[in-house]
C-alpha cells in the first residue's frame, strides 16, 4: 500500500519520509492492522516517536526535558526506552507494554521485539564501576527477532538475523542467525554476576 508522504525535502519532509516508513512497517509486520488509520494506532508508533524527540533532547544534553517526554512514552504504551538508547530503523515493537531498553543499548534496523523484552545492564553493583558513558547494555544486530519475555542483559552482542526465543535468559554473546530458545540458558548466570 502506498503511504502519501507529501514533500521530501528539509526536516519536515525526513520527518514525513520516516512516518511514512514507521506505518508502512506496522502494516508489513501487524496482520491486525489493515489500514493506515489502524496503523496509526499501534502503539509501536508513539513509543518510536517519543523515544525519537527523546533521544534528540538527550544529545543536546537537555535531560530533564528527555526523561519527561521518555516518561510520556512510557505513560502512554507502556514501553520504556531510555532516551539515551540507540535505534535503528524499521523496528516493530508487538504489544510493546513491559518492553524495557536501557541507556546504551543499540538496536540495528528490521528488529521485531515481543512484549516484556528487557535490553538491560546486570545491575547497579558493576554498572556503578564502569565509566560514565560506556556501553552496559545490549547491542542487537539487524533483523533480530526477540521473543515475548526474553531478557538480553549486560554488554552482550547478538548477531544479525538470530533469534531469541520467548523467556529466554541471554548473557552472551549471540552468534549471527543463531537460535536461542528458553529450553536453555546461553551463558551460567553466575558467571555474568
Amino acid at each position: 500500500m502506498a503511504i502519501p508522504i507529501g514533500v521530501r525535502t528539509g526536516v519536515l519532509g525526513g520527518v514525513a519520509a520516516r512516518v511514512a516508513e514507521d506505518v508502512r512497517t506496522v502494516l508489513a509486520k501487524d496482520p491486525a492492522a489493515r489500514s493506515f488509520l489502524e496503523a496509526l494506532l499501534h502503539p509501536t508508533l508513539p513509543a518510536l516517536w517519543a523515544h525519537r524527540c527523546a533521544h534528540a533532547l538527550y544529545l543536546r544534553d537537555w535531560r530533564i526535558g528527555a526523561r519527561l517526554v521518555a516518561n510520556l512514552g512510557r505513560l502512554l504504551t507502556g514501553v520504556e526506552i531510555h532516551p539515551g538508547a540507540r535505534i535503528g530503523r524499521r523496528i516493530f515493537i508487538d504489544h510493546g507494554n513491559g518492553v524495557v531498553i536501557g541507556e546504551t543499548a543499540v538496536i540495528g534496523d528490521d528488529v521485531m521485539l515481543y512484549h516484556q523484552v528487557t535490553l538491560g545492564a546486570v545491575g547497579w553493583w558493576r554498572d556503578n564501576q564502569r565509566p560514565t558513558g560506556e556501553r552496559r547494555h545490549p547491542l542487537v544486530g539487524n533483523g533480530v527477532v526477540l521473543g515475548a519475555g526474553a531478557m538480553v542483559l549486560g554488554l552482550v552482542d547478538i548477531g544479525p538475523g538470530a533469534v531469541i526465543g520467548a523467556q529466554s535468559l541471554v548473557l552472551g554473546d549471540v552468534a549471527p542467525g543463531q537460535r536461542i530458545s528458553s529450553a536453555h540458558r546461553h551463558k551460567d548466570v553466575r558467571e555474568a554476576m
